[in-house]
């Protein structure tokens, strides 16, 4: 009986053993996954400010500072949850800052960083961009 427990508890110290090294590697793999390398500065551009709304959410706040309903309202069609995901991103990112008053109710108000004002010129060319393609191709 004693045998029979020693075996036991030594398969289970190496299957716990096993499964640490799983743990470990998988802790490497999601690590190397949350920092992806590229190869061309477009895709990193891309990977910051593409998508439906985050680069209207930037050429909106290159004019002004503007609260949360504010941009709401200018971007037609933006859920609650998407536009607080998609500011959440850009303020990781640092291209927004978040500013919270201590009001009642709370004001919060949203801002072009200065990495986020670099982004103009590139914002206004695309804005160009799109505006002639609207015009020739559609």
């Amino acid at each position: 009986m004693a045998q029979v427990l020693k075996t036991d508890s030594a398969r289970l110290s190496e299957h716990n053993s096993e499964l640490e090294i799983e743990k470990e590697s998988e802790r490497e793999s999601k690590s190397k996954q949350e920092t992806p390398q590229y190869i061309c500065g477009v895709a990193v551009s891309l990977e910051i400010i593409g998508g439906k709304w985050k680069g209207v959410i930037l050429w909106h706040l290159c004019h002004k500072t503007l609260r949360f309903s504010q941009l709401r309202r200018r971007l037609q069609g933006v859920t609650q949850k998407m536009l607080t995901q998609q500011l959440r991103e850009l303020e990781r990112d640092k291209l927004v800052n978040r500013k919270v008053y201590a009001e009642v109710p709370p004001r919060v108000e949203y801002s072009l960083t200065e990495l986020g004002r670099t982004l103009e010129p590139t914002l206004r060319q695309l804005c160009e961009w799109g505006k002639h393609y609207n015009d020739d191709h559609r």
